[in-house]
């Protein structure tokens, strides 16, 4: 005990300094961003006292401007500008040559880099979330969850875990080399492209930059047509930043655009991140091959949510509303078709049913709404037509929530929260992705059976299992083909940032998130060197010099099994053999070199 004492009084002073050390915070730098043209509602260029209506079809989708409006007022709020094929070629070379540089960064400047960002997100929370909302139409709180929360989440990873992953990682050298080491290197790609959707534009805009910057990539990101005045406010915050801690300017951009903007990005990249439709990722796919470059697609999904008969009936119907309606129905395609043990399934509509008709949306910035707008205003008529669909093939509505008071403006940007009861796998709106506030119940009668239901989908993104045995739960969930699945939770998996993101099937592959999101955006080296060098190097055996020796071949078979051979006999026995050809090799040619001289 005496021995031992000294050493715990020693351990329990160092763990006391640790905590100590803990508390005193770190001293990062503060930034001042811009903000005088979205406090005050200020645009680019124009007054924005007036309602816009934006054209429908496909006049929306292009010409020289990206014009800008709050979804749920239909206020206007500016343009940016749709930038040529031209004008992308050279933003991207201003990146490939900051990122030169910024390759040979040291990690300490990355972290610190992290935690700007991080204090400027954690103090102007509430900024962040505004302009996410008055953008896209979501509420304050769904801004929260899904663009401050999931950013400083993915932050604190990358600060604590980040440089590990991107080291150098030794593996095993095998038996033929043991001489050797053997090792995986982390080397930055250059410049990667990310094409981002419009559902959530401050964090589809830091999570590939984050990823990318860390690694020592540069990055230029293509945001949203129908989310660009948001982005170009984020892009601010990043630009501030990086000027804190003396990075090349140019390390980082951000464009607006159309197609043809997107197009030239693939085009001059060394690796594409896109997140959209499967439509659009095809025709991405189809243009990356022209360079054969890397390509992660996150796509479309039709997430089951499947409760069995076991659950708190009153914990999952709030955690079912909530998955379907966040955002309104800007939740990544979570929670599209909700199957339901047959034995609850009349409870469970029920308290959906009241929970849904108290729901209300409105402009989420002029009143207490759990609801926004919808982004897109023609997206309303698909939602519709999907209800038409199943509405005529036997499907009811038995709930919808309420609109707000939405102002006389307001043209069909808003949908109310709906709950559709007796629908089946023939209903487009059971197989097409909604990205909507639909709740569409469906019925089932064993574990076997919504199995086959869930994996019924040519989407495979995610899936989220409730059972009060969370064995049952657990492989229920590891029978469906998708690429992320929470066991009693919903979306639980995204907060993990230590996890991997991305889907099967037409939901897309690749991923983003954790240390295979964070390796992705690397050129991936294997590299071999000697274990003890200079002392014991490679040194090519007689027999299989040239010329070859006669018995070079029987020298190889004896090699092989006194490396691999199964039985210890065996391979002594070859060992023996590959002992005596060298030093047969060996004398015979020392007599050559004595004949000769």
């Amino acid at each position: 005990m005496a021995f031992w004492w000294p050493l715990l009084v020693l351990a329990l002073a160092y763990g006391i300094c640790r905590f100590l050390l803990m508390l005193i915070p770190p001293k990062v730098p503060s930034i001042d961003v811009d903000t005088s043209d979205v406090l005050d509602d200020g645009n680019l260029m124009q007054e924005n006292s007036f309602i816009y209506v934006p054209p429908r079809g496909t006049s929306q989708q292009s010409g020289k401007i990206v014009q800008c409006y709050e979804p749920a007022t239909m206020k206007y709020l500016g343009y940016v500008p749709a930038l040529t094929h031209d004008e992308v070629k050279d933003r991207v070379a201003k990146v490939r040559k900051a990122q030169k540089m910024w390759a040979k960064s040291s990690f300490k400047q990355r972290r610190l880099f992290l935690r700007i960002l991080l204090k400027y997100i954690i103090k102007h929370q509430a900024l962040i979330c505004e302009i996410s909302s008055r953008d896209t139409g979501k509420t304050m709180v769904d801004a929260s969850l899904g663009e401050i929360m999931t950013t400083c989440e993915k932050i604190n990873w990358l600060l604590s875990e980040g440089e590990q992953w991107l080291k150098p990682e030794y593996r095993s050298s095998g038996r033929s080399m043991l001489h050797k080491r053997a090792k995986v290197e982390f080397h930055p790609l250059g410049v990667i492209g990310a094409i981002v959707s419009w559902n959530y534009p401050f964090h589809n805009i830091f999570n590939p930059m984050l990823a990318a910057i860390f690694s020592g990539n540069g990055i230029v990101i293509k945001i949203s047509e129908h989310a660009s005045w948001s982005g170009c406010f984020y892009f601010r915050i990043i630009q501030s930043a990086l000027a804190a801690i003396g990075a090349p300017e140019d390390l980082v951009e951000v464009i607006t655009g159309f197609a043809e903007t997107g197009e030239a990005l693939v085009s001059s990249v060394d690796k594409v991140i896109f997140v959209g439709s499967p439509g659009v990722g095809k025709m991405i796919m189809n243009n990356a091959a022209n360079t054969l470059i890397p390509v992660t697609l996150e796509l479309g999904g039709k997430d089951a949510f499947i409760v069995c008969e076991d659950v708190d009936l009153d914990h999952v119907a709030q955690i079912a509303v909530r998955a379907v309606l966040q955002s309104s129905g800007q939740n990544c395609a979570g929670a599209e078709r909700l199957y339901v043990h047959r034995e609850i399934y009349s409870s469970f509509v029920s308290k959906v049913t009241k929970i849904v008709k108290s729901v209300t949306a409105g402009p989420p910035l002029a009143g207490k709404y759990d609801m926004g707008a919808l982004c897109m205003h023609e997206h309303s008529e698909k939602l519709d037509g999907l209800l038409n669909d199943a509405i005529d093939k036997g499907a009811e509505i038995v709930a919808r929530g309420s609109l707000g008071n939405i102002g006389e403006d307001a043209v069909d940007q808003y949908f109310p929260p709906t709950v559709i009861v007796n629908v089946n796998h023939s209903m487009r709106l059971m197989q097409e992705e909604v990205f909507g506030p639909i709740m569409p119940i469906m019925k089932f009668s064993s574990d076997e059976e919504v199995v086959k239901l869930a994996n019924d989908s040519k989407y495979g993104l995610g899936c989220a299992v409730f059972s009060g045995n969370q064995s049952r739960a657990r492989e229920i969930a590891s029978q469906i083909h998708a690429g992320v699945a929470a066991v009693n939770d919903f979306a639980s998996t995204y907060m993990c940032q230590s996890l991997p993101f991305g889907g099967v099937k037409h939901s897309g592959f690749g991923r983003f998130g954790g240390v295979e999101g964070l390796r992705a955006c690397c050129l991936v080296k294997a590299v071999v060197e000697d274990r003890w060098w200079p002392f014991v190097k490679t040194k090519i055996p007689k027999p299989i010099q040239y010329p070859l020796a006669e018995n070079g071949f029987e020298f190889q078979e004896s090699l092989v099994e006194a490396l691999y051979g199964l039985g210890v006999r065996d391979r002594l026995r070859a060992l023996v053999n590959v002992i005596k050809m060298l030093t047969e090799q060996n004398s015979s040619g020392s007599s050559n070199k004595r004949r000769n001289d």
